[in-house]
């Protein structure tokens, strides 16, 4: 064989042994770093996502404004109703909102994001009021709008039932354990009296926004334990009529109205004015008045009146199924 087409055929082989990189790693099999690489995403995607986090990174971005800037920036939104100026007066004091937020966090104790949105719309608020013309710096003026907002929102969500609904209670919120803490440590015994007059509420105020903060709420429809089907609810008792009960009671009477109407007519004239003026009459006349009327004994009207009242139960039972039923419960009620 010639020398030089031997060498060839050796170089071709060993081009061909050779390994091509792309190849394998269509073929999956791969290099190390892809594989180490692939191990870093999947360690990244089992990293817990916080919302806050990614929040305050977002609030950020975005730059302080200087006192000039805000002047007229808070100018253009008050003659113009400029809208990417109050874009830029809200998004520099968003930082604001999270402070705040935060001042309150321990009294909320809970998602921490739901006071920072309340606290956007009351800074969002403050940016339509602001009057730039009164020298006032506006993050100082936005601080309270901010905080009214957290505040009402809290009160609003601190229990199922609203705790704070008229100014004094409101004060009384944020205020009264830590009053009573401060007479503590002075040595006074924090008694109602004592804190009514520190914060200038009633007696009654305190007493009922102590329950109240002291007490969380409670489901009626609750288990006791977690492994009983009572409820809390089958404890309560309650002296009112059901719903229900109204609405029967109230078409058993419509259909007594009807039912009187059609018994009525089959009365005589006099047995019609006794029913009228003894059975039926708010004010009832007595057996001698209709007994002088109609020239009889008073001993014949009661034996009238009475045969009257038996004819009516007859005639009761014979048209209405229920009757017995509501006349016994009639009897109990009158009875109490």
């Amino acid at each position: 064989m010639n020398p030089t087409a031997k060498a060839a055929g050796s170089q071709k082989a060993k081009k061909t042994d050779r390994k091509d990189p792309k190849k394998d790693r269509k073929m999956g099999r791969g290099d190390n770093r892809s594989e180490t690489a692939r191990s870093k995403d999947d360690d990244k995607a089992l990293v817990k996502f916080d919302p806050l986090q990614r929040y305050l990174a977002e609030v950020s971005r975005y730059r302080l404004l200087t006192r000039d800037e805000e002047r007229s920036l808070a100018l253009r939104v008050w003659e113009e109703n400029d809208r990417e100026a109050a874009y830029m007066l809200v998004t520099s004091n968003l930082r604001l909102v999270v402070k705040i937020a935060l001042e309150f966090q321990r009294v909320w104790m809970q998602n921490l994001l739901d006071l920072i949105q309340e606290g956007n719309i009351g800074l969002m608020q403050a940016v339509k009021k602001f009057d730039p013309y009164k020298n006032v710096k506006f993050s100082y003026y936005a601080s309270f709008w901010i905080k009214a907002y957290i505040l009402k929102f809290i009160m609003d969500n601190w229990r199922l039932v609203k705790i704070g609904t008229t100014q004094g209670q409101r004060r009384l919120f944020f205020k009264l354990k830590k009053e009573k803490q401060k007479l503590i440590d002075q040595g006074f015994d924090p008694k109602p009296r004592l804190l009514s007059e520190r914060l200038g509420v009633s007696e009654r105020e305190i007493v009922d926004m102590d329950q109240r903060l002291d007490n969380w709420d409670l489901s009626l429809d609750a288990p006791l334990k977690d492994d009983s089907d009572t409820e809390r609810m089958d404890f309560m008792s309650t002296d009112s009529v059901s719903a229900e009960d109204t609405m029967a009671k109230k078409e058993m009477d419509v259909l007594l109205h009807n039912k009187i109407e059609d018994f009525r007519k089959g009365l005589t004239e006099r047995e019609l004015e006794i029913f009228d003026q003894r059975i039926f009459a708010e004010n009832p006349a007595t057996l001698q008045e209709i007994g002088d009327n109609y020239d009889i004994s008073r001993e014949r009207v009661r034996q009238v009146e009475k045969n009257i009242v038996k004819k009516m139960r007859e005639f009761f039972k014979e048209k209405m199924q229920d009757y017995d039923a509501y006349a016994a419960e009639e009897e109990i009620a009158a009875s109490k």
